[in-house]
């Protein structure tokens, strides 16, 4: 899931590291790629290794400075936050990003918001 997903992202981002390789879920997968969406990650693949399918995440830098520094995680399996549209704000002033599970599949503030759709409010990232 996604709160597995993070941390390992931003080891990776402290380790430096160009890439990272993590258990397929489709969760993370659209997780994933909402972050590829708003620069934070380079790219995302799934690949599959001995028969097992893995996500191949390349993180994003520039000048050797990594677009993703941190993420706060709200919703959790044990506490679930839910957001109507109207409730949805910008993250550090417009410099991050919150990701929603909605009815339109996994989407950021910015397009919740336009979409006129709220969700569960799964977690910011800067």
């Amino acid at each position: 899931m996604y709160y597995d997903l993070l941390p390992k992202i931003k080891n990776a981002v402290l380790a430096r590291k160009a890439s990272l390789i993590v258990p397929f879920s489709r969760m993370n997968f659209e997780v994933a790629k909402v972050l590829v969406k708003g620069k934070y990650l380079r790219d995302v693949q799934k690949k599959v290794i001995n028969r097992h399918n893995f996500l191949e995440i390349k993180i994003a830098y520039l000048d050797n400075q990594p677009f993703l520094t941190n993420f706060k995680i709200f919703s959790k399996p044990s506490r679930h936050i839910y957001v109507n549209y109207r409730e949805l704000r910008s993250v550090r002033n417009g410099y991050g990003l919150a990701i929603l599970s909605t009815p339109k599949g996994i989407l950021d503030n910015r397009e919740a918001k336009k979409n006129k759709v709220g969700g569960e409010y799964l977690f910011e990232v800067w």
